[in-house]
């Protein structure tokens, strides 16, 4: 990291006092982030957001009273938080929860169980606009998505160029910029001038609500 770079600043949200405190550990040891604060429970997460301003939240689902759900929820609703990311963690791959985390705004979702290179790059790629998901968890998303009946694509996909629809499928399997550019052989400037086509046209919040836009519109299909 540059030494006039500010680090990449996350409050970690987990009612477990010793998994809050491993979490902190790894994400302390990555050179470029630091930890900010940590909470308890879902309230608390919710005021130091408020108070800190951090940069990412990690943010446990199951916690008692507030959930991580709702407070997330309220962390996206509060204007005055600014541009704070959230990172929804559970031991539960369960479709319900990854559902209502994104429709909650969480910009990604992994398991508590993923690699600490897996945590600490889903950290990165949030803050620079790259939603995390893991293959466990986009896996499941899939199969609920293909369970349902596919119905008519929403008109909006109609709006999209061909391009845009290649850029917004490889979106929809998790891909990174890099990983987009390279498998369609064109410039990171490029994808990231699709990416920000594809959210005024979709009118999606983040990343993450493209990879919801691309199961709606049928442009996932889980391998067979």
């Amino acid at each position: 990291m540059n030494d006039r770079e500010e680090p990449i600043r996350v409050v970690i949200a987990d009612d477990q006092p010793l998994l809050r405190h491993s979490l902190a550990a790894v994400v302390n040891a990555g050179h470029d982030l630091t930890v900010a604060g940590e909470a308890g429970t879902g309230d608390e997460a919710v005021r130091l957001s408020a108070e800190l301003r951090p940069d990412v939240v990690l943010m446990d689902i199951r916690m008692p009273g507030t959930d991580g759900i709702t407070a997330t929820r309220r962390i996206m609703a509060d204007a005055g938080i600014g541009t704070v990311k959230v990172i929804a963690l559970t031991m539960f791959g369960l479709d319900e929860y990854v559902r209502a985390a994104l429709h909650a705004g969480a910009a990604g979702f992994l398991l508590k169980d993923c690699h600490p290179r897996e945590l600490l790059d889903a950290i990165r790629r949030t803050h620079h606009g790259e939603s995390p998901f893991s293959p466990k968890v986009l896996s499941r998303i899939v199969e609920a998505y293909i369970a349902q009946p596919t119905g008519a694509r929403p008109a909006s996909l109609g709006l999209l160029t061909e391009r845009e629809t290649e850029v917004l499928t490889l979106v929809g399997h998790g891909l990174s910029n890099d990983e987009i550019a390279a498998r369609l052989t064109i410039s990171i400037k490029t994808v990231k001038t699709h990416i920000g086509s594809l959210l005024s046209k979709l009118r999606a919040r983040d990343r993450a609500h493209l990879v919801i836009a691309a199961y709606d519109g049928g442009l996932v299909r889980p391998a067979r």
